[in-house]
């Protein structure tokens, strides 16, 4: 606790990540979510008020503890990992928890009075592989460690879209970056913190080595001289934070009601098959659909800013597509009739829509293994 202290009062940190914070709560063998240190942490007047991030799992038996831990914490959530890796790969995904995933997974925190922000979101992290590897290699490849290729982890949800490693075949390529530009606005458009491992940005790989912790080189360096498809990829990336940022309605500090809260209409928010009728409890249980639409009502956020005035943003439709065919999505009829601008489409290789277009009808054709999203402001009432 002295050491914890220190960092916060001395050196000024605003908080902490607990690595395998599993082990912190074995008492004995078994992990106990109301174990001496997490009580020590919650009545210090120093350390109560930091950050705490857990990685909520551990090597021990019964150490996988993810959704479990105490108040004041937030943890990286592993299921939100697997369950991005599996929608955008050739993997059964419930339904059901792709949009749990997506919506700051309630199903996890909500009922023992935690928030959003609880779930720390991500696809890649320093242990496993990196982006680009994710989508570029089926298999582990750690020769260079000396192990025996035995070392790192063996399942890792990934898919090289059609050929193990490096390529010149252009198919291949293009999917490989539209792969990775679904997983990136996947992630800045989900609710809870989104958390990207540095170097993703860049498309950096590690040539298919899942666990670079010995590699002091060129494997795990970082290389600033970026090609060309890196700065289209960084660029991508910047718009996409920025644009998170400037839109409140992907911070949302409280959980979806599904239903209507400021009169607006329409409810906070709706899930569309993509002939535009409401997704079922029968659908939820679909466990190889690939598409589905989405939409966040701006006019419906419950919390306030700080000021205590209603926080009011625009309305998005986001339209996943992870078939490797394109497919036509109808617009519910809830959200006819109205302005919607196309603003980002993942089959571009700028990802972002310049300038953005209008829709025209009542339909669009999202290309296969990609994602849009569309806008409409809210000076034009949704009712």
């Amino acid at each position: 606790m002295d050491s914890l202290r220190y960092w916060v009062e001395e050196m000024h940190v605003d908080g902490f990540r607990f690595d395998l914070a599993s082990a912190l709560a074995r008492e004995l063998y078994e992990v106990n979510t109301l174990a001496a240190f997490f009580d020590i942490i919650h009545q210090d007047p120093v350390l109560s008020t930091t950050k705490l991030i857990a990685e909520p799992w551990d090597i021990g038996e019964g150490g996988y503890q993810v959704g479990n831990f105490p108040l004041l914490w937030s943890e990286w959530n592993g299921k939100y990992r697997d369950s991005m890796r599996d929608f955008w790969r050739e993997a059964h995904c419930r339904l059901g928890e792709f949009a749990f995933r997506l919506t700051g997974s309630s199903d996890l925190y909500e009922s023992n009075g935690k928030r959003p922000h609880t779930s720390i979101n991500f696809i890649t992290c320093h242990d496993g592989f990196t982006l680009r590897d994710l989508v570029s290699y089926n298999e582990k490849h750690n020769e260079a460690n000396d192990e025996g290729n035995r070392d790192g982890e063996s399942y890792n949800r990934s898919w090289n879209c059609g050929v193990e490693g490096e390529t010149n075949d252009p198919v291949v390529l293009e999917i490989r970056a539209r792969q990775q530009r679904n997983f990136l606005a996947t992630l800045l458009l989900s609710q809870g913190v989104p958390m990207l491992l540095g170097g993703d940005e860049l498309g950096r790989s590690q040539q298919g080595n899942n666990n670079t912790y010995c590699q002091d080189n060129e494997l795990s360096w970082f290389d600033w001289h970026l090609k060309h498809s890196q700065q289209d990829s960084l660029t991508f990336v910047q718009r996409l934070v920025a644009f998170r940022r400037s839109h409140p309605i992907f911070q949302r500090r409280d959980w979806f009601q599904g239903h209507e809260i400021h009169g607006s209409g329409v409810d906070d928010i709706g899930w569309f098959n993509i002939d535009g009728t409401e997704v079922s409890e029968e659908d939820w249980q679909e466990a190889e659909a690939k598409t589905i639409g989405v939409f966040l009502n701006g006019e419906e956020i419950h919390s306030l800013d700080r000021q205590g005035n209603r926080i009011i943003d625009d309305s998005f439709l986001i339209l996943f597509n992870a078939q490797a065919e394109a497919q036509t999505f109808m617009l519910p009829a809830s959200l006819r009739g109205r302005p919607w601008q196309l603003l980002l489409d993942t089959k571009l290789t700028t990802g972002f829509v310049d300038p953005p277009s209008e829709l025209v009808g009542d339909s669009l054709v999202v290309g296969g293994r990609s994602l849009m999203l569309l806008m409409h402001t809210h000076e034009t009432p949704l009712a």
